[in-house]
């Protein structure tokens, strides 16, 4: 299990938390990006790619027994953050839409460039499975 770490008198973060206590097996998903499991890219919109991107997660989450609440920190790395900030909503419904309403602690990074061109996104995540009781 895990839990929200939230310090008295803070804003509450929206889309996020500013941290999270877990106990558990580790499940360290590296990077993915908007390209499915072919490694074929089907769109080029940011996002799109940010669902693909997303779905890819858990895919992966879901091989180590892991579900997306699961998941307790996330590293998005982001091309362009003048886009990702214009388009937060559409951002937001698909998070929600493929990771439900579990928020995570997130860091986002404008990074000048990803390994494949086409990319417009790379996230990475840790997941904590909990103990058997």
């Amino acid at each position: 299990m895990s839990d929200i770490l939230q310090p008295p008198g803070w804003v509450t973060p929206s889309g996020y938390a500013n941290g999270i206590a877990a106990r558990g097996q580790l499940i360290f998903i590296a990077g993915q990006i908007g390209w499915n499991g072919q490694c074929v890219f089907e769109s080029d919109d940011l996002v799109d790619q940010i669902e693909q991107t997303l779905k890819n997660i858990v895919a992966v989450a879901r091989a180590g027994g892991a579900e997306p609440a699961h998941i307790v920190s996330m590293t998005w790395f982001l091309i362009d953050r003048k886009e990702y900030s214009a388009r937060l909503k559409e951002i937001g419904a698909v998070y929600r839409a493929v990771m439900g309403r579990r928020f995570p602690a997130m860091t986002a990074l404008q990074v000048s460039g990803l390994i494949e061109d086409r990319a417009k996104v790379e996230i990475q995540a840790i997941a904590v499975l909990p103990d058997r009781e």
